[in-house]
């Protein structure tokens, strides 16, 4: 037999083979791949005319294989299994089993942390969540595929190879303990005479404040920086410092930890805040799921924390 020309065979005339070769019926095979039996009985005639063979013939009221057909479906069904084995759906992610390790990097916002592990509890109570600092190599980490998703602010363009979901505007919120001497004259000079707590999140973003008291009429004298946004509250709580951080950050700690919220008396710039992903595991549906209910979870206690500490309830600057 002559070399055939691979470009011309078509694929689901091998699939028709398959089947007629299972069932020994046009009609039969029609009826389970869901074709016509015209259609069946075309797709063998180019098959036989292709390969230039009878392949099945009917004798007595049923389809006979020739000897060439016997041989050709031995060699036919692993290459067909290997086909669908390759293009089939990649296997769903399964929660209620998945034993399966997420790591988030974001900063230390406890109600997040708290709402997104009660729902991974409920959904996949084995998968387990790893929450990381958002460290100044968080990118090439999530390139790797080391880190599965990332929460941080600034940095208005992304290295290659990254996705993002761009969140809600927040409020900034200036944050002191109840009896603090500054609350008693809120304003620009209280915001320069007392020292300033800072959550030094990432080496990569820069502050949205000058530093230097020089700087600018509104500068804030930063006198101590930490690592993590994690015991912000209880530090504040029991100490004189001011810090200026996204109403989600401490909007539930107010009560626990007697806390004040005080409109900056300065204006602060908008600071872009994204989520973002590894844009090769983009459809990692692992991914899609942890995803999903983090960035729920952020949108919607972002709002709520907005409406709690909305303007009318911020303690205003004296010369408002």
């Amino acid at each position: 037999m002559n070399e055939i020309d691979l470009h011309r065979v078509d694929l689901n005339l091998l699939v028709v083979f398959e089947v007629l070769m299972e069932t020994r019926s046009v009609t039969a095979t029609a009826e389970k791949i869901g074709r016509t039996q015209s259609a069946v009985s075309h797709s063998l005639a180019r098959l036989r005319q292709q390969l230039r063979d009878p392949l099945l013939v009917r004798v007595g009221g049923k389809m006979v294989p020739s000897p060439f057909a016997e041989t050709l479906i031995e060699d036919v069904r692993p290459i067909l299994r290997g086909i669908r084995r390759v293009i089939a759906p990649r296997s769903l992610f399964d929660p209620a089993t998945s034993d399966r390790v997420f790591r988030i990097a974001m900063p230390t916002l406890t109600k997040v942390i708290a709402e997104v592990s009660a729902r991974v509890e409920a959904e996949a109570p084995n998968v387990k969540v790893e929450w990381l600092p958002a460290h100044h190599d968080v990118y090439a980490a999530l390139s790797e595929g080391l880190i599965d998703l990332a929460h941080l602010g600034g940095e208005p363009r992304l290295p290659d190879g990254l996705e993002e979901q761009i969140m809600e505007p927040f409020s900034w919120v200036t944050f002191a303990r109840r009896g603090h001497p500054a609350c008693d004259a809120w304003g620009i000079d209280a915001w320069r005479r007392y020292p300033h707590l800072m959550v030094n999140v990432t080496r990569s973003s820069q502050s949205p404040f000058p530093v230097s008291i020089q700087a600018d009429v509104g500068a804030r004298r930063v006198s101590a920086m930490i690592g993590d946004s994690a015991g912000v509250a209880s530090l504040l709580a029991n100490s004189d410092f001011l810090a200026t951080f996204p109403a989600i950050l401490l909007a539930w700690e107010l009560e626990p930890h007697g806390l004040r919220a005080m409109r900056p008396p300065v204006d602060l710039g908008p600071v872009l805040v994204r989520f973002f992903w590894s844009s090769r595991l983009a459809n990692d549906a692992g991914g899609i799921w942890i995803r999903s209910i983090v960035i729920e979870a952020y949108r919607r206690l972002q709002a709520e924390a907005e409406a709690m500490l909305n303007v009318d309830n911020l303690l205003q600057t004296t010369t408002d």
